[in-house]
């Protein structure tokens, strides 16, 4: 059996709480770890604040060579990690390939980004109060963060925490999913290799009420959580005085206009709506098509969905395969019929096998049922046509989430009017809501979250500026 171990102070250490973790494909003991309990967390906690002023003071070249080290030892393991995350998230080799590259190049971006903490020069004297007067703004650490990362992508979330904590000279501990803590216990080892200071990276899987802790303890100093909006919302009302960055979910909108390359836009949004079986905060959720495409783009992309390929998680010719667990497959089910009760139409899949839905195509979904109101965070894509674009526009803005939405057009008024008019923290011309890059900011308007990650952005939440006012 695979024991992985809780990563504290620089040591590896056990609890008295086993948490074996299962392949939700088959549902077989892939690994066993530890689950802090209370007492553990506060230890964690006490480590990281001893260790405050060793990280903040640690050179910015060692910052570098850290998160170089790590970047490069992940590479060479690069395949043990793809095969541990299609183990612990049935997420399918290819998307699990993309994920450990995109950890990769985080860290490699904020090795960069560490060199370009940023500094200003004032002059004082715009009033004769400031003559004679100088000021210097130098960026510090906020001091402890506490990150928590979700299932959906087990390393690369908890990386777009942990890479930036090291980068502004951060102390952080990270509590990862119960369902998925493998991988970033895995990335623990190498991250014990690396010459950061001991207790500057703490990785601590804990259930819930233990890990509670993080969000209410007064010595951490800022909350950075990836997960689903109810939960969100309501640690940031619990979470006190400390600094808070939410990336939370979303109900992903995608407009196809008249002058789109419908090809393009149907292959696209097969992989916007169904990879990783659309657990993605992204996920191409709703499809408004112009009235003159729309019959060709439902016939081409329901061709297209019935192509995917279900298997096994590893094969690397997998397209879709098991949710994270039956209960999610079973909601989504409950949403399907939901929406059928209600007079939509069925186009293709709406059936379930224990933890896997068939990709569905939904039509006519009205306003009211949560396949369309909510975060259906499954393999379901709802698609219809509109006839103005104004109209699409405030048909995507008809959502209380706002993360990001894609628009395929040639048409620059068209590109101008949606990016003034959307109500989202990133739109993706021509190309599905799902694409994200790691250094570009990320986040959302209204309860798709607060802040923006994004490498170089979420180091800025984790500076504090400083003023030193001195005669010249």
């Amino acid at each position: 059996m695979n024991f992985y171990y809780p990563f504290i102070g620089g040591a590896f250490r056990e609890s008295n709480q086993l948490l074996e973790i299962l392949s939700p494909y088959d549902r077989k003991v892939i690994g066993t770890t530890y689950a802090a309990d209370s007492a553990l967390v506060d230890e964690t906690i006490k480590v990281a604040e001893s260790c405050r002023d060793e990280a903040a003071q640690l050179p910015v070249y060692r910052r570098y060579e850290a998160l170089m080290f790590i970047a490069e030892q992940l590479n060479r393991r690069q395949e043990d990690f793809v095969k541990l995350i299609c183990q612990e998230a049935a997420k399918p080799y290819k998307y699990a390939l993309s994920e450990v590259r995109r950890a990769i190049e985080v860290f490699k971006a904020a090795a960069e980004e560490s060199k370009r903490i940023p500094g200003e020069y004032l002059s004082l004297d715009h009033t004769p109060a400031g003559e004679g007067k100088e000021g210097w703004v130098k960026y510090f650490p906020v001091g402890t963060v506490a990150g928590i990362s979700p299932f959906n992508f087990p390393l690369n979330l908890a990386v777009h925490k942990i890479a930036p904590a090291i980068a502004a000279g951060c102390t952080i501990i990270l509590k990862p999913s119960s369902l998925t803590p493998l991988s970033t216990l895995a990335l623990a080892q190498i991250i014990a290799a690396a010459e950061l200071p001991r207790g500057m990276v703490n990785i601590l899987p804990a259930k819930r009420e233990a890990g509670d802790q993080l969000v209410t303890d007064p010595r951490i100093q800022l909350l950075s959580f990836t997960g689903s909006a109810e939960v969100g919302w309501e640690m940031k009302a619990r979470a006190g005085r400390k600094r808070v960055m939410l990336e939370l979910g979303g109900n992903a909108g995608m407009i196809v206009a008249p002058t789109a390359d419908l090809s393009l836009a149907v292959k696209k949004a097969l992989v916007g709506g169904f990879s990783y079986s659309g657990q993605v905060c992204i996920h191409t959720q709703r499809i408004l098509v112009h009235v003159s495409l729309f019959d060709e783009f439902l016939t081409r992309f329901t061709e297209g969905v019935r192509s995917l390929r279900f298997g096994d998680p590893l094969d690397p010719a997998t397209d879709i395969s098991v949710m994270i667990d039956e209960g999610n497959a079973i909601r989504v089910e409950q949403w399907v019929n939901e929406a059928l009760d209600g007079h939509a139409r069925l186009v293709c899949g709406g059936n379930r096998r224990g933890s896997y839905f068939e990709p569905t195509i939904i039509v006519g979904a009205k306003p009211g049922m949560r396949v369309r109101d909510e975060e259906v965070f499954g393999t379901i894509v709802l698609v219809d046509s509109y006839q103005d674009f104004e109209d699409a526009i405030n048909q995507i803005n008809q959502s209380r989430y706002g993360l990001q939405a894609g628009l395929f057009t040639n048409n620059l008024q068209e590109i101008n009017l949606a990016f003034r008019r959307l109500h989202v923290g990133g739109l993706i011309i021509n190309d599905a809501p799902t694409f994200r890059v790691d250094h570009m900011p990320y986040g959302g308007v209204k309860d798709s979250g607060f802040g923006r990650e994004g490498v170089k952005y979420s180091i800025m939440h984790m500076l504090e500026p400083k003023i030193l006012v001195k005669e010249y």
